[in-house]
């Protein structure tokens, strides 16, 4: 038996015959559920017969189409897979792709919206993902600029692919560790994607805004506990921050956007009832065994 891949309309096949790797595809009328889009390289279907490490997934926005067809291929070869996004606006049409992304890689100069405006659109929709720049002019403004705006690492295009595969493998690692237990968490019916902001109920996601999420996953967090006012507003606006009429006059905020939470998870589950209020004080997400 060999490893099946769905990938975008093909189906591939992978296994060893031999002691060689190969391939067959299949072709599809649809992509199956949960299908894979993107180039894969001799070197991930090796590690997908030998059980070795699963490759990195990478999303690229590059506005090079040559360069960017290299660059895809190269990685590829070297045991990842990689998403092209030609614009930003085709990339943040497709956000939903990063759920099972690892790293982003931007172009710093595109003509519609730089790579570092890029950056700050992706974080204020609550993409957490780490963030690697790519620039064929490495001036120091631009790499200060990108790390004091949160990126994991400024690469100059010439350095090759090989610096860029070692650098990427360590933005990775590095991630990976930053944010242990910080990819999918469930919580009863809800699962969190929180490097992406997203909150799913029975499997469907629930629409929330970037700060409704901030206020589930506080919640969900600490399940069985009640949350004070103060602090779910904290993560709605920011530490400290006041709003309304009097010093108490943010708790009016909060219970605005605990109602239209509870809107958008009634939509999809009129019966919800996991968000229970202590007047006066603040809410609690219901524990399972609740």
């Amino acid at each position: 038996m060999g490893t099946r891949v769905d990938w975008g309309i093909w189906q591939v096949w992978v296994w060893e015959e031999e002691g060689v790797i190969q391939m067959t595809s299949f072709h599809q009328s649809e992509p199956a559920a949960g299908a894979v889009s993107g180039v894969m390289g001799s070197s991930c279907a090796e590690d997908m017969v030998a059980g070795g490490p699963p490759p990195i997934r990478v999303l690229f926005v590059e506005d090079d189409k040559e360069y960017a067809d290299t660059l895809t291929a190269e990685l590829a070869e070297r045991g990842f897979i990689v998403r092209h996004f030609p614009g930003s606006s085709e990339f943040l049409g497709a956000l939903e792709q990063a759920d099972d992304s690892e790293v982003i890689l931007f172009d710093w100069h595109m003509p519609k919206m730089s790579g570092i405006d890029l950056l700050a659109a992706i974080r204020r929709r609550g993409i957490k993902l780490p963030v690697v720049f790519l620039t064929g002019r490495n001036l120091i403004q631009y790499e200060k600029q990108a790390f004091e705006c949160g990126a994991m690492d400024f690469i100059e295009k010439s350095r090759g692919v090989e610096t860029l595969v070692r650098r990427l493998k360590r933005v990775v690692m590095s991630a990976g560790k930053d944010l242990a237990g910080s990819g999918c968490t469930a919580q009863g019916r809800l699962a969190l994607h929180r490097l992406v902001s997203r909150a799913l109920w029975d499997g469907v996601d629930v629409r929330l805004t970037v700060g409704e999420y901030n206020i589930v996953e506080l919640l969900a967090l600490n399940a069985g506990n009640y949350v004070s006012y103060r602090a779910i507003y904290d993560v709605l606006r920011s530490p400290g921050f006041m709003s309304g009429h009097g010093g108490e006059g943010y708790r009016t905020n909060v219970r605005s956007a605990l109602k239209r939470v509870r809107n958008k998870f009634r939509a999809l589950d009129p019966d919800f009832n996991a968000v229970e209020s202590y007047m006066a004080f603040g809410y609690r997400w219901r524990a399972d065994d609740d």
